[in-house]
C-alpha cells in the first residue's frame, strides 16, 4: 500500500549546481544508491559531455539507470518511470536507500507523482510527422491551440506525442508518501563560473575527440547529439565557428537550460531548498529519523 512505501531521497536542481556531490555524500553517510535522473546519462557513449559519473564514482557508490540504451534506440519518460520504479524497490529490498538525482523535472516527475502516460501511437502520419521541422510543427500546435506548458519545444519527439494525442497530457497523481525532496541553491554568478569552469575540464577531458566519434557514428540526427554539449559543435566541425564561440554557443545554451529547469522545479512546493550539502544532510537525518 502506498502508506507502507520506503523512504525516497531526490535531489533537484539547475545544472552544474552541485546535486551529484551532494547525491555522493548523502549516499555515502546514509547507505545509499543513485539513481540517475538524465535524459542523455542514459546513452552508452555519452559522458563527457553529459558529466556523467566517472567509473571510480560508479565504484564507490552504486549507480542505476545509466547506460541503459543505445543513441540509435531512444528513450522516454515512460520508460525512465518503469526502470527507475524497478530500481527503487530493488535497492530498498536489498536494505539500502535510493536516491534519485537529476535536472530532468519530467523524468523525476514522472515517479513521485505517479504519472498515467497517455497510450503510445503507431500513426499513419508519424512518417509525415516526423518529416516537418520543428518550426512546422509548433506552427501545427499553434493552430491546433495546444498547450505547450511542459513540453520542451526543442525536442521534435514530444511535440509530435503532443499532436498525436490531440493535445492531452500524462495525469499527475499526488506526492509518493515517504519521500523527501531536496533543491539544491546556487546563486546566478556562481552557477555561470560553474558552467564555464566544468565546461573547460570537459574539454580538456576529451570532449572534441568525444563528439567527433559519436558523429563519425550516428550522425547529427540522433536525439541525444541534439544535446547540449553536442550540438554546438557541428558548425565547429563544418568550420563555420571557432573553438571559442563553441564554447560560448555551449555556455548560451546551458543558461538556458538553467532558466527551463528553474520554472519546472519553482511549481513544485514540497521542494526542501539548500544552500550547502551540510544543510541537506540534516533534512536527511530528521527525515530518516537517525
Amino acid at each position: 500500500m502506498e502508506s507502507k512505501l520506503g523512504p525516497l531521497i531526490v535531489i533537484v536542481g539547475a545544472t552544474a549546481s552541485g546535486k551529484s556531490e551532494l547525491a555522493m555524500e548523502i549516499a555515502r553517510q546514509f547507505d545509499g544508491e543513485i539513481i540517475a535522473a538524465d535524459s542523455w546519462t542514459v546513452y552508452e557513449g555519452f559522458d563527457i559531455g553529459t558529466a556523467k559519473p566517472s567509473p571510480e564514482e560508479q565504484q564507490r557508490i552504486p549507480h542505476h539507470l545509466l547506460n541503459v540504451t543505445t543513441p540509435d534506440k531512444g528513450f522516454s519518460a515512460v520508460v525512465f518511470k518503469k526502470m527507475a520504479s524497478d530500481a527503487i524497490k530493488d535497492i530498498q529490498l536489498r536494505g539500502k536507500l535510493p536516491i534519485i538525482v537529476g535536472g530532468a523535472g519530467l523524468y523525476i516527475d514522472s515517479v513521485i507523482f505517479d504519472y498515467s502516460f497517455l497510450p503510445q501511437h503507431n500513426a499513419p502520419d508519424r512518417a509525415e510527422l516526423n518529416a516537418l521541422s520543428i518550426e512546422e510543427l509548433l506552427n501545427i500546435v499553434n493552430l491546433e491551440g495546444f498547450d505547450t506548458t511542459d513540453i520542451d519545444t526543442n525536442n521534435k519527439r514530444r511535440i509530435i506525442r503532443l499532436i498525436e494525442n490531440r493535445g492531452e497530457k500524462p495525469s499527475k497523481g499526488t506526492l509518493r508518501t515517504n519521500t523527501l525532496i531536496i533543491g539544491m541553491l546556487v546563486d546566478k554568478a556562481t552557477l555561470l563560473e560553474r558552467i564555464s569552469s566544468r565546461l573547460d575540464k570537459m574539454i580538456s577531458s576529451g570532449l572534441e575527440e568525444e563528439v567527433k566519434s559519436l558523429q563519425d557514428k550516428y550522425g547529427w540526427e540522433i536525439e541525444p547529439m541534439k544535446g547540449i554539449g553536442y550540438k554546438e559543435w557541428r558548425d565547429y566541425f563544418n568550420k563555420t565557428t571557432t573553438l571559442q564561440q563553441t564554447k560560448d554557443n555551449i555556455i548560451s545554451s546551458s543558461k538556458k537550460l538553467v532558466k527551463k529547469q528553474e520554472t519546472w522545479f519553482k511549481r513544485n512546493k514540497s521542494i526542501h531548498w539548500v544552500e550547502n550539502q551540510s544543510q541537506a544532510v540534516a533534512l536527511v537525518t530528521t527525515f530518516l529519523g537517525k
